[in-house]
């Protein structure tokens, strides 16, 4: 079953100071560090995406910028993110998803540097990120076509997820708050991977069972369904 189409979101204040928000938590998280890491959120006519080179301490809902889906600005002072082709290319080939977050999160980096996979570990990872994450291809700093390609490669149409190699990793989802919690699911699950090594090995979910936690994520989770 393929999960339902993300449709755009209006550009509010209210969204506006909720991706502030979030830029704000994934700081504090130590998923960014300065001017490292960025979020997008699918908008009607594009995308809203973070500014480049700006420190998240101190931006503002003005500070963000919307652009068209060829990355063309078309509202906002400030230049976006230099990763703005990662964002638009992941978000077009990924209809059912609405919010993008690319962050350099401690663990996920660890393994994307090893350029190993995350496999489905626990039910909430599962759940939310939708099975293994893989590790995309290097592409080197600066050339932000490849990465973006390469992410698109990596991702593939189910995964929520995908490391990017000697980089770090992109989390996406339905909304904001969504994509906060998946970000914060994976992160725990790199970690689980990493330590279940050093106990001997790890031990994935089957991926048969991977889809029934992710269905049931999408179509019962908080329904009177989930208690059938």
């Amino acid at each position: 079953m393929n999960p339902p189409v993300c449709p755009p979101v209006s550009d509010t204040s209210d969204l506006r100071h909720q991706l502030v928000d979030t830029c704000l938590a994934m700081s504090k998280l130590g998923f960014f560090i300065g001017t490292w890491g960025n979020i997008s959120v699918r908008v009607n006519g594009g995308l809203m995406v973070t500014p480049t080179k700006m420190d998240y301490d101190v931006m503002t809902d003005e500070d963000l910028v919307v652009v068209d889906w060829d990355g063309h600005r078309i509202r906002g002072e400030r230049l976006p993110t230099s990763e703005v082709h990662l964002h638009r290319l992941v978000l077009q080939a990924r209809p059912d998803l609405g919010v993008l977050i690319h962050s350099h999160a401690p663990w996920c980096s660890s393994i994307a540097c090893a350029r190993q996979s995350i496999p489905a570990l626990v039910e909430d990872m599962a759940q939310i990120i939708g099975g293994e994450v893989r590790c995309s291809k290097y592409a080197p700093g600066g050339h932000h076509m490849e990465l973006a390609q390469a992410a698109v490669d990596a991702m593939g149409d189910h995964s929520c997820a995908a490391l990017l190699a000697n980089h770090g990793v992109i989390v996406g989802a339905r909304d904001l708050g969504e994509a906060l919690v998946a970000a914060q699911v994976l992160e725990k699950a790199a970690m689980l991977y990493v330590n279940s090594h050093a106990l001997g090995g790890t031990h994935s979910i089957p991926p048969q069972l991977v889809q029934e936690e992710r269905e049931r994520y999408l179509y019962k989770y908080g329904t009177t369904k989930d208690a059938e």
